[in-house]
């Protein structure tokens, strides 16, 4: 039995849950950042601990956070409140879901900016403005486009102006809608590029590239990627799942529709490597990471095949699509809050934080141009923004989510909101306490550069020293409860 009564609206159907944060979880990273690390950290054998990490930190984290969601039936803020209150524990813990809300509003703000550069690099396909010879002249177009604030404002803006258009529509009406089309149009588009590369010639070897099994490959680096991109690529700690879970009906399984989101997102970032290394491959180009593979070396490979402007016009499309379901996700816990607290209807909530949005996205937008300039220790605010997201809030909030779960809250709570049978649950309870913590802290360690987390040959040590945290916080786990909820 949840805390609250049903929430304003819920998703007509599991596939809806499914999509929209499937949507959420692919974004422009996953595009270009997953196939990229995926070869270079040895194929098949990164993947499977890829896979690994996935299960031990992301699925767990992630189970939580819908868990979280359903049972407060509200935006990060209220959801934490009322399961927090349910367990008599001390209200200082709903800071989680205030540093989870404006997360994931502060990426929103840098990542529209980025999302501008697909709508842009479309209309340049679409209208013929790509026309370099050579990577060098295509840098120079990247260049020229982010140099203009007028033109890239009027992308950035537009990304904006279309989230808040479907946001304002309404879960159903807006995002369950758009994402019931989109990512099946996506996938397609996917598709219609592998099969193109089937035949291109650069099949084989992108094949090579992504799967084959070099463990000497995978290093300790390696790991570490896999590590960080499981936590992140499922937009875990921004407020989003958590608040999509909120509108999840009470009769689907949570587990069931996790592991579905976890395979949905790995296969999409694959099916992208497909799509895009063919291509690379076949004209003799060398796969590179960053916006230089997107915006730069695929846009010269794009003119050099058959039908390139068509294939081109398709991936931009599909890329726009990738970035827009995103964005609609991370605005989602912000206008939630704003509609159930202050009072006004969702289209108002909208838009509003539309403006704020504007205003924090254009100064990070200046970043490129006439605030080349403008720094704070060596960093512009696109910079900052970025920096404290992804190497302090993201960490910390999930960190904090998994310790509130497995320490603070009443067990009772997520054994009726998980539905999982006894041996199940006390699975997901041992991941949530030992497993995803510990996978956690190496990211934050190794993020912030205090020490480079090595596994090297000293798995067994790191099994060592888990087995024995596990003993240790089983043992102290009452009176740590006492002192955490104190």
């Amino acid at each position: 039995m949840t805390t609250n009564a049903q929430p304003r609206t819920q998703w007509l159907g599991r596939w809806g849950f499914i999509l929209a944060a499937t949507g959420s979880a692919v974004g422009l990273g996953n595009i270009w950042k997953f196939p990229y690390i995926t070869g270079e950290f040895g194929g098949g054998a990164f993947v499977l601990v890829y896979l690994a990490c996935i299960l031990a930190v992301g699925v767990p984290v992630m189970m939580t956070e819908i868990a979280l969601g359903r049972r407060g039936r509200g935006s990060p803020v209220d959801a934490l409140r009322r399961v927090i209150a349910e367990s008599g524990r001390g209200s200082a813990w709903s800071l989680l879901g205030w540093m989870a809300m404006l997360c994931g509003f502060l990426i929103l703000s840098f990542y529209v900016v980025v999302a501008g550069w697909s709508f842009s690099y479309l209309w340049k396909m679409l209208s013929g403005g790509l026309t370099g010879s050579s990577v060098d002249e295509m840098a120079a177009i990247f260049g020229a486009n982010n140099a203009s604030p007028l033109n890239l404002g009027f992308w950035s803006t537009l990304v904006t102006v279309a989230t808040m258009v479907i946001v304002g529509k309404g879960v159903q009406a807006g995002i369950e809608k758009s994402v019931s089309w989109m990512m099946p149009g996506m996938v397609l588009m996917l598709l219609l590029l592998i099969g193109y590369g089937v035949f291109s010639g650069g099949f084989p070897a992108a094949v090579d590239f992504l799967f084959s099994f070099d463990a000497g490959r995978l290093s300790s680096e390696g790991m570490l990627a896999a590590l960080g991109h499981a936590f992140f690529t499922l937009s875990l700690a921004s407020g989003a799942i958590l608040t999509y879970g909120s509108y999840l009906p009470a009769t689907t399984s949570i587990a069931r529709t996790t592991l579905s989101v976890a395979l949905a997102d790995t296969v999409v970032a694959l099916m992208a490597g497909l799509a895009i290394f063919p291509v690379i491959f076949a004209n003799g180009m060398s796969p590179s990471s960053g916006p230089g593979l997107i915006f730069m070396s695929l846009p010269l490979a794009f003119q050099a095949i058959p039908m390139g402007t068509l294939f081109g016009i398709l991936f931009f499309v599909m890329l726009s699509m990738a970035a827009l379901t995103s964005s609609i996700s991370m605005v989602e816990a912000t206008v939630s809050w704003l509609t159930d607290n202050k009072g006004i209807s969702r289209r108002t909530a909208s838009w509003g934080t539309g403006i704020v949005l504007w205003l924090v996205s254009t100064l990070a937008m200046l970043s490129f141009n006439v605030g080349a300039d403008w720094t704070l220790a060596g960093k512009h605010f696109f910079d900052w923004l970025d920096y404290l997201t992804s190497r302090w809030m993201m960490p910390l909030g999930g960190l904090g989510m998994v310790m509130l779960a497995g320490f603070v809250l009443k067990s009772e709570s997520f054994r009726e909101e998980l539905g999982l049978s006894p041996g199940w649950h006390a699975l997901w309870l041992f991941m949530v306490r030992y497993v995803s913590p510990l996978g956690i802290l190496m990211i934050f360690v190794d993020a912030l550069g205090i020490t480079r987390v090595e596994f090297g040959l000293h798995w067994p040590w790191l099994l060592a020293i888990l087995v024995a945290v596990t003993l240790l916080g089983e043992l102290a786990s009452p009176r740590l409860r006492r002192t955490l909820c104190s």
